[in-house]
Protein backbone atom coordinates (compact mmCIF):
# COMPACT_ATOMS: atom_id res chain seq x y z
CA UNK A 1 0.00 0.00 0.00
CA UNK A 2 1.39 3.14 -1.15
CA UNK A 3 0.49 6.76 0.65
CA UNK A 4 -0.06 10.28 -0.90
CA UNK A 5 -0.63 13.55 0.50
CA UNK A 6 -3.66 15.16 -0.56
CA UNK A 7 -4.16 18.94 -0.54
CA UNK A 8 -7.49 18.81 -2.51
CA UNK A 9 -9.18 22.49 -2.94
CA UNK A 10 -8.88 25.49 -0.67
CA UNK A 11 -11.72 27.16 1.39
CA UNK A 12 -11.98 30.80 1.70
CA UNK A 13 -8.18 31.23 1.09
CA UNK A 14 -4.95 29.37 0.60
CA UNK A 15 -4.21 26.92 3.28
CA UNK A 16 -1.81 27.15 5.94
CA UNK A 17 1.54 25.38 6.21
CA UNK A 18 1.15 23.06 2.37
CA UNK A 19 5.07 23.53 2.35
CA UNK A 20 6.16 21.62 5.24
CA UNK A 21 3.57 19.10 4.80
CA UNK A 22 4.69 18.04 1.42
CA UNK A 23 8.47 18.11 2.37
CA UNK A 24 8.00 16.05 5.71
CA UNK A 25 5.40 13.68 3.37
CA UNK A 26 8.70 13.21 0.59
CA UNK A 27 10.77 12.60 3.83
CA UNK A 28 8.38 9.94 5.03
CA UNK A 29 7.87 8.06 1.89
CA UNK A 30 4.80 9.20 0.51
CA UNK A 31 4.31 8.06 -3.27
CA UNK A 32 2.43 11.30 -4.51
CA UNK A 33 1.07 14.96 -3.37
CA UNK A 34 -2.37 15.86 -4.81
CA UNK A 35 -4.71 18.84 -5.37
CA UNK A 36 -8.09 19.47 -6.59
CA UNK A 37 -10.92 22.48 -7.71
CA UNK A 38 -14.09 23.03 -7.24
CA UNK A 39 -15.51 25.95 -7.54
CA UNK A 40 -12.68 28.23 -6.46
CA UNK A 41 -8.94 27.61 -6.39
CA UNK A 42 -7.61 25.49 -9.41
CA UNK A 43 -6.01 22.14 -9.26
CA UNK A 44 -2.69 23.13 -11.16
CA UNK A 45 -1.39 25.96 -10.03
CA UNK A 46 -0.95 25.20 -6.27
CA UNK A 47 0.63 21.95 -7.80
CA UNK A 48 3.10 23.59 -9.89
CA UNK A 49 3.92 25.99 -6.71
CA UNK A 50 4.13 23.63 -4.11
CA UNK A 51 5.82 20.77 -6.26
CA UNK A 52 8.35 22.78 -7.09
CA UNK A 53 10.38 22.00 -4.16
CA UNK A 54 9.65 17.80 -4.48
CA UNK A 55 12.49 15.61 -6.08
CA UNK A 56 10.81 12.35 -5.69
CA UNK A 57 7.08 12.59 -5.44
CA UNK A 58 4.54 12.41 -7.96
CA UNK A 59 2.11 15.29 -8.59
CA UNK A 60 -1.04 14.44 -9.62
CA UNK A 61 -4.43 16.18 -9.78
CA UNK A 62 -7.64 15.06 -8.08
CA UNK A 63 -9.33 16.11 -10.11
CA UNK A 64 -9.32 18.56 -13.08
CA UNK A 65 -12.88 19.61 -13.95
CA UNK A 66 -13.47 18.09 -17.84
CA UNK A 67 -15.70 21.60 -18.17
CA UNK A 68 -13.19 23.52 -16.80
CA UNK A 69 -11.04 23.55 -19.98
CA UNK A 70 -11.24 22.42 -23.42
CA UNK A 71 -9.79 19.13 -24.16
CA UNK A 72 -6.34 20.62 -26.01
CA UNK A 73 -6.09 23.43 -22.82
CA UNK A 74 -5.74 19.99 -20.30
CA UNK A 75 -3.44 18.39 -22.82
CA UNK A 76 -1.31 21.51 -22.49
CA UNK A 77 -1.47 21.45 -19.05
CA UNK A 78 -0.53 17.93 -18.96
CA UNK A 79 2.46 18.32 -20.99
CA UNK A 80 4.12 21.43 -19.72
CA UNK A 81 3.58 19.94 -15.74
CA UNK A 82 5.11 16.67 -17.35
CA UNK A 83 7.93 18.47 -18.34
CA UNK A 84 8.31 20.75 -15.39
CA UNK A 85 8.46 17.62 -13.15
CA UNK A 86 10.35 15.90 -15.59
CA UNK A 87 8.07 12.89 -15.65
CA UNK A 88 6.39 13.17 -12.29
CA UNK A 89 2.74 14.31 -13.43
CA UNK A 90 -0.23 12.47 -13.07
CA UNK A 91 -3.68 13.66 -14.76
CA UNK A 92 -6.76 13.15 -12.56
CA UNK A 93 -9.73 13.89 -14.39
CA UNK A 94 -13.19 14.06 -13.38
CA UNK A 95 -16.82 15.43 -14.72
CA UNK A 96 -17.63 16.50 -11.32
CA UNK A 97 -21.78 17.17 -11.28
CA UNK A 98 -24.45 18.97 -13.27
CA UNK A 99 -24.69 22.08 -10.34
CA UNK A 100 -20.92 22.53 -11.34
CA UNK A 101 -21.04 21.92 -14.69
CA UNK A 102 -24.52 23.77 -15.35
CA UNK A 103 -24.06 26.51 -12.69
CA UNK A 104 -20.24 27.53 -12.88
CA UNK A 105 -19.45 26.51 -16.13
CA UNK A 106 -22.30 27.68 -17.83
CA UNK A 107 -22.31 24.11 -20.09
CA UNK A 108 -24.85 21.03 -20.13
CA UNK A 109 -24.17 18.10 -18.06
CA UNK A 110 -25.58 16.05 -20.71
CA UNK A 111 -23.89 12.31 -21.56
CA UNK A 112 -20.89 12.72 -18.92
CA UNK A 113 -19.42 8.96 -20.03
CA UNK A 114 -19.63 9.99 -23.33
CA UNK A 115 -18.04 13.37 -22.77
CA UNK A 116 -15.49 11.60 -20.72
CA UNK A 117 -14.90 8.92 -23.27
CA UNK A 118 -14.07 11.94 -25.71
CA UNK A 119 -12.07 14.22 -23.60
CA UNK A 120 -9.54 11.39 -22.91
CA UNK A 121 -9.13 10.09 -26.50
CA UNK A 122 -8.46 14.01 -27.96
CA UNK A 123 -5.77 14.19 -24.88
CA UNK A 124 -4.41 11.19 -25.78
CA UNK A 125 -4.25 11.96 -29.50
CA UNK A 126 -2.79 14.94 -28.80
CA UNK A 127 -0.14 13.53 -26.70
CA UNK A 128 0.96 10.70 -29.39
CA UNK A 129 1.78 13.70 -31.57
CA UNK A 130 1.64 11.30 -35.10
CA UNK A 131 -0.70 13.58 -36.38
CA UNK A 132 -2.33 16.73 -36.66
CA UNK A 133 -5.31 16.18 -34.49
CA UNK A 134 -8.77 16.19 -36.56
CA UNK A 135 -11.48 14.94 -34.06
CA UNK A 136 -15.44 14.73 -35.03
CA UNK A 137 -17.27 13.52 -31.90
CA UNK A 138 -21.11 14.53 -30.30
CA UNK A 139 -19.78 16.55 -27.66
CA UNK A 140 -16.20 17.81 -29.05
CA UNK A 141 -14.87 18.61 -32.20
CA UNK A 142 -11.05 19.83 -33.99
CA UNK A 143 -11.07 21.99 -35.84
CA UNK A 144 -14.41 23.92 -34.99
CA UNK A 145 -17.44 23.41 -37.42
CA UNK A 146 -18.51 26.10 -39.00
CA UNK A 147 -17.19 29.85 -37.70
CA UNK A 148 -14.66 31.55 -39.55
CA UNK A 149 -13.98 28.17 -42.08
CA UNK A 150 -10.26 29.29 -40.63
CA UNK A 151 -9.34 26.44 -38.46
CA UNK A 152 -7.24 23.54 -38.89
CA UNK A 153 -6.22 20.48 -37.80
CA UNK A 154 -2.58 20.88 -35.39
CA UNK A 155 -0.12 19.29 -33.95
CA UNK A 156 1.37 20.23 -30.28
CA UNK A 157 4.40 22.41 -31.15
CA UNK A 158 6.08 21.06 -27.49
CA UNK A 159 7.00 17.54 -27.91
CA UNK A 160 5.53 15.57 -24.70
CA UNK A 161 7.83 14.16 -22.33
CA UNK A 162 5.94 11.04 -22.38
CA UNK A 163 3.20 9.61 -24.94
CA UNK A 164 1.36 7.73 -22.38
CA UNK A 165 1.37 9.71 -19.78
CA UNK A 166 -0.76 8.68 -16.72
CA UNK A 167 -4.24 9.72 -16.68
CA UNK A 168 -6.94 8.81 -13.75
CA UNK A 169 -10.00 9.11 -13.74
CA UNK A 170 -12.81 10.32 -10.44
CA UNK A 171 -15.59 7.61 -10.85
CA UNK A 172 -18.17 6.52 -8.52
CA UNK A 173 -20.62 4.62 -10.11
CA UNK A 174 -20.12 0.88 -11.85
CA UNK A 175 -20.97 2.34 -15.19
CA UNK A 176 -18.27 4.85 -14.53
CA UNK A 177 -15.14 2.31 -12.84
CA UNK A 178 -16.01 0.27 -15.89
CA UNK A 179 -15.07 2.97 -18.41
CA UNK A 180 -12.22 4.05 -16.08
CA UNK A 181 -10.57 0.54 -16.12
CA UNK A 182 -11.44 0.30 -20.15
CA UNK A 183 -9.87 4.08 -21.09
CA UNK A 184 -7.51 5.18 -17.93
CA UNK A 185 -4.40 4.40 -16.07
CA UNK A 186 -5.58 4.37 -12.84
CA UNK A 187 -8.84 4.99 -10.64
CA UNK A 188 -9.82 8.19 -8.34
CA UNK A 189 -11.71 6.36 -5.68
CA UNK A 190 -13.78 8.17 -3.51
CA UNK A 191 -16.02 6.91 -0.99
CA UNK A 192 -15.01 3.41 -1.10
CA UNK A 193 -15.71 0.41 1.63
CA UNK A 194 -13.92 -2.64 1.34
CA UNK A 195 -16.82 -4.27 2.12
CA UNK A 196 -17.94 -3.33 -1.17
CA UNK A 197 -14.57 -4.31 -3.22
CA UNK A 198 -16.32 -7.34 -5.10
CA UNK A 199 -18.79 -4.82 -6.46
CA UNK A 200 -15.68 -2.60 -7.64
CA UNK A 201 -13.94 -5.38 -8.69
CA UNK A 202 -16.48 -6.43 -10.97
CA UNK A 203 -17.02 -3.57 -12.19
CA UNK A 204 -13.03 -2.79 -13.12
CA UNK A 205 -12.84 -6.52 -14.66
CA UNK A 206 -16.26 -5.36 -17.10
CA UNK A 207 -14.02 -2.82 -18.27
CA UNK A 208 -10.14 -4.35 -18.16
CA UNK A 209 -12.50 -7.25 -20.77
CA UNK A 210 -13.19 -4.28 -23.47
CA UNK A 211 -11.26 -4.55 -26.40
CA UNK A 212 -8.88 -1.77 -26.39
CA UNK A 213 -8.37 -1.88 -22.86
CA UNK A 214 -5.29 -0.32 -21.57
CA UNK A 215 -4.52 -2.29 -18.39
CA UNK A 216 -5.24 -5.75 -16.63
CA UNK A 217 -5.91 -5.55 -12.96
CA UNK A 218 -2.04 -6.30 -12.54
CA UNK A 219 -0.63 -2.87 -13.63
CA UNK A 220 -4.02 -0.71 -12.99
CA UNK A 221 -3.53 2.04 -10.02
CA UNK A 222 -6.41 2.56 -7.49
CA UNK A 223 -5.75 5.74 -5.47
CA UNK A 224 -8.36 6.27 -3.06
CA UNK A 225 -9.34 9.17 -0.55
CA UNK A 226 -9.09 7.42 2.94
CA UNK A 227 -9.77 10.00 6.03
CA UNK A 228 -7.09 8.93 8.37
CA UNK A 229 -8.67 10.56 11.84
CA UNK A 230 -6.30 9.08 14.92
CA UNK A 231 -7.58 9.66 18.37
CA UNK A 232 -8.07 6.81 21.60
CA UNK A 233 -11.96 7.70 21.16
CA UNK A 234 -13.36 6.08 18.11
CA UNK A 235 -16.55 8.34 18.71
CA UNK A 236 -14.75 12.14 18.71
CA UNK A 237 -12.80 10.43 15.69
CA UNK A 238 -15.73 10.08 13.72
CA UNK A 239 -17.27 13.16 14.74
CA UNK A 240 -14.54 15.36 12.84
CA UNK A 241 -15.66 13.27 9.78
CA UNK A 242 -19.06 13.65 10.25
CA UNK A 243 -19.37 17.12 8.66
CA UNK A 244 -17.89 16.10 5.42
CA UNK A 245 -20.10 13.16 4.94
CA UNK A 246 -23.01 15.30 5.55
CA UNK A 247 -22.16 18.20 3.06
CA UNK A 248 -21.16 15.31 0.45
CA UNK A 249 -24.88 13.06 1.20
CA UNK A 250 -26.73 16.04 1.45
CA UNK A 251 -24.86 19.56 -0.21
CA UNK A 252 -23.25 17.94 -2.86
CA UNK A 253 -25.76 17.79 -5.74
CA UNK A 254 -29.34 17.78 -5.73
CA UNK A 255 -32.08 16.16 -4.02
CA UNK A 256 -33.52 14.27 -7.17
CA UNK A 257 -29.43 13.60 -8.27
CA UNK A 258 -26.79 13.69 -5.79
CA UNK A 259 -24.17 10.19 -7.01
CA UNK A 260 -22.40 10.67 -3.63
CA UNK A 261 -25.88 9.75 -1.96
CA UNK A 262 -26.19 7.49 -4.37
CA UNK A 263 -23.05 5.53 -2.81
CA UNK A 264 -24.36 5.28 0.25
CA UNK A 265 -27.75 3.98 -0.98
CA UNK A 266 -26.10 1.45 -2.79
CA UNK A 267 -23.89 0.27 0.81
CA UNK A 268 -27.38 0.04 2.40
CA UNK A 269 -27.72 3.11 4.01
CA UNK A 270 -30.64 4.63 2.05
CA UNK A 271 -32.56 5.60 5.28
CA UNK A 272 -29.90 7.62 6.59
CA UNK A 273 -28.61 9.00 3.69
CA UNK A 274 -32.02 10.35 2.45
CA UNK A 275 -31.99 11.59 6.24
CA UNK A 276 -29.22 13.06 6.41
CA UNK A 277 -29.89 14.69 2.64
CA UNK A 278 -33.17 16.05 3.66
CA UNK A 279 -31.77 18.00 6.79
CA UNK A 280 -28.93 19.13 4.86
CA UNK A 281 -30.77 20.99 2.62
CA UNK A 282 -33.05 22.45 5.21
CA UNK A 283 -30.31 24.39 6.62
CA UNK A 284 -29.82 22.07 9.76
CA UNK A 285 -26.60 21.35 8.65
CA UNK A 286 -25.44 20.14 12.55
CA UNK A 287 -28.59 17.48 12.97
CA UNK A 288 -27.34 16.58 9.57
CA UNK A 289 -23.86 15.67 10.65
CA UNK A 290 -24.83 14.40 13.85
CA UNK A 291 -27.36 11.37 11.77
CA UNK A 292 -24.36 10.18 9.84
CA UNK A 293 -24.10 6.88 11.70
CA UNK A 294 -20.60 5.79 13.25
CA UNK A 295 -20.55 2.32 10.89
CA UNK A 296 -21.25 4.29 8.52
CA UNK A 297 -17.95 6.55 9.22
CA UNK A 298 -16.02 3.29 9.63
CA UNK A 299 -16.80 2.06 6.55
CA UNK A 300 -15.24 4.53 4.16
CA UNK A 301 -12.68 5.75 6.57
CA UNK A 302 -9.64 4.69 9.44
CA UNK A 303 -11.35 6.29 12.77
CA UNK A 304 -9.47 5.58 16.39
CA UNK A 305 -6.97 4.87 18.21
CA UNK A 306 -3.51 3.48 16.20
CA UNK A 307 -3.67 -0.09 17.19
CA UNK A 308 -7.41 -0.05 16.09
CA UNK A 309 -6.93 1.54 12.94
CA UNK A 310 -3.57 -1.20 11.90
CA UNK A 311 -6.00 -3.53 12.90
CA UNK A 312 -8.19 -2.47 9.99
CA UNK A 313 -5.86 -1.42 7.45
CA UNK A 314 -5.41 -5.03 6.69
CA UNK A 315 -8.72 -5.33 5.41
CA UNK A 316 -7.99 -2.51 2.61
CA UNK A 317 -5.08 -4.50 1.85
CA UNK A 318 -6.94 -7.12 0.34
CA UNK A 319 -8.81 -4.62 -1.83
CA UNK A 320 -8.12 -3.20 -5.30
CA UNK A 321 -7.31 0.01 -3.55
CA UNK A 322 -3.53 0.54 -4.01
CA UNK A 323 -2.96 3.96 -2.88
CA UNK A 324 -4.39 5.89 0.41
CA UNK A 325 -4.67 9.45 -0.52
CA UNK A 326 -4.98 11.04 3.02
CA UNK A 327 -5.14 14.56 4.59
CA UNK A 328 -3.50 15.74 8.02
CA UNK A 329 -0.67 17.60 9.52
CA UNK A 330 2.44 16.81 10.34
CA UNK A 331 1.95 14.91 12.91
CA UNK A 332 -0.55 13.04 11.65
CA UNK A 333 1.45 12.52 8.67
CA UNK A 334 3.90 11.19 10.91
CA UNK A 335 1.25 8.43 12.27
CA UNK A 336 -0.34 7.61 9.35
CA UNK A 337 3.45 6.50 7.46
CA UNK A 338 4.27 4.60 10.57
CA UNK A 339 0.82 2.56 10.97
CA UNK A 340 0.83 2.16 6.86
CA UNK A 341 4.05 1.92 5.29
CA UNK A 342 6.35 0.41 8.68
Amino acid sequence: MKLGLQIGYWGAGPPQGVEEQIAEAERLGYDSVWTAEAWGSDALTPLAWWGRSTTRMQLGTAIVQLSARTPAATAMAAITMDHLTEGRFILGLGASGPQVVEGWYGESYSKPLARTREYVEIIRRILARDERVSFSGEHYSMPFPGGTGLGKPLRSIVHPLRDDLPIYLAAEGPKNVALTAEIADGWLALFFSPRDNAFYRSALDEGFAREGARHTPDDFEVACTVPIIIHDDTEVAADAYRPMLALYIGGMGAKDQNFHTEVFSRMGYEAEAKKIQELYLAGRKDEAAAAVPTALVEDVALVGSKDKIRDEVARWRETVVTTFLVFGNIPTLRDIAEIVLD
